[in-house]
């Protein structure tokens, strides 16, 4: 079944559909959200994570669905944290994830 999970990034590189993109990023979220954990905590989880992959290319995208199947390596996290900081990301994580936890 492990193995069978290792080729999920593989396919959905050939596929550009709904589905596939959703396959992926579901994946990446395995890699994103304990890494995210970790350093930064107190953030909402999972609008930070939905921030990281909404602001992440698709080659960024298969990179971390890769990672989320497997072990997520140095390189990933560095990438993760790199996403994480662009402005774009933080402003989505000032929007989505950071005031609606605050207001809540």
């Amino acid at each position: 079944m492990r193995h069978l999970l290792l080729l999920i990034p593989f396919a959905l590189a050939a596929c550009d559909t709904p589905l596939a993109d959703q396959i992926a990023r579901d994946q990446a979220k395995k890699a994103v959200n304990p890494v995210l954990a970790q350093r930064f905590p107190g953030v909402p989880l999972e609008p930070a994570t939905n921030c990281v992959i909404d602001n992440a290319s698709a080659s960024e995208i298969i990179q971390l669905a890769k990672a989320g199947t497997t072990t997520v390596s140095q390189t990933d996290v560095n990438l993760i944290i790199e996403i994480a900081t662009r402005p774009d990301t933080i402003t989505c994580l000032l929007e989505d994830g950071i005031t609606p936890f605050l207001n809540a």
